[in-house]
């Protein structure tokens, strides 16, 4: 097992790193200080397990996962100091989590059953847990409670090396794609170094996210076909198809339902 260890206290790596070397077959893949180093280290590493500091400046353990995308990120326990909000949906999305101070017993217990996960190849179940630990962090952040910014009603994007600007209600759909996101406008794409939730913020009321790495405009919505498990197809105005998450069917739904 190579294990990458992500944490924004030295003292707290330090005290990982050595409760690991103690552990037979696991070797230390590297040791991140912050989000930004943890999500090149990932693309860089593929460690076979991540151990995630939640609480971190800048980008935090769940932004690192949104970075990464949850199809490509590995097997992660999440290393918590106080978030019992968290804890509580760790449990409920049974992922695993250490408590600081980490006790070796769980870690142990922890490192095992993620090898366990490895060996089953258990990769599909593992983002659809990730996908539902963020979707009901999300609706529970207390951001989501705030006020809503006021929205862009057009959009400034790169377009081989000049300014294009796009009318917020002709875009069909975003995408994430790493540190990027892709705005679909039609046939076109543009690609920008950004976030799903600045883009959200950005955008405002109007889109909904029927996936971790999808938001789409509610009016270019034109058919949903039912899936199966609570999923849709949803068929845009531009022809592009695009697969709901079970996880975010509630919204999908009330979004629909307020179109005229």
């Amino acid at each position: 097992m190579r294990v990458l260890i992500v944490d924004d206290e030295p003292l707290a790596r330090r005290g990982l790193r050595r409760q690991l070397e103690r552990l037979p077959g696991v070797e230390i893949a590297g040791e991140c200080a912050t989000g930004a180093e943890a999500v090149r280290a990932i693309g860089a590493e593929r460690p076979d397990l991540v151990l995630l500091d939640v609480q971190m400046p800048g980008l935090s353990g769940f932004d690192v996962i949104e970075r990464v995308g949850t199809a490509r990120m590995p097997p992660v326990v999440f290393v918590t100091a106080h978030d019992q909000y968290a804890v509580r949906a760790f449990e409920v999305s049974a992922l695993d989590y250490l408590l600081k101070p980490v006790d070796p017993d769980r870690l142990r217990d922890a490192v095992d059953r993620a090898a366990d996960r490895v060996r089953a190849g258990s990769g599909a179940a593992l983002v659809a847990r990730l996908e539902q630990l963020l979707a009901r962090l999300e609706r529970a952040s207390p951001d989501a409670a705030a006020a809503t910014p006021a929205r862009a009603e057009r959009l400034a994007v790169d377009e081989g090396g000049h300014i294009a600007f796009v009318e917020r209600d002709a875009i069909d759909w975003v995408e994430a794609a790493g540190n990027h996101v892709r705005v679909h406008e039609g046939s076109r794409t543009y690609v920008q170094r950004t976030t799903m939730r600045a883009m959200m913020a950005l955008l405002g009321a109007g889109f909904v996210r029927i996936r971790r790495s999808a938001l789409v405009n509610v009016r270019a919505i034109r058919a949903l076909e039912p899936y199966g498990k609570g999923s849709w197809v949803v068929r845009l105005r531009s022809g592009d198809r695009l697969l709901s998450s079970r996880h975010f069917a509630a919204e999908l739904r009330a979004a629909v339902g307020q179109l005229p």
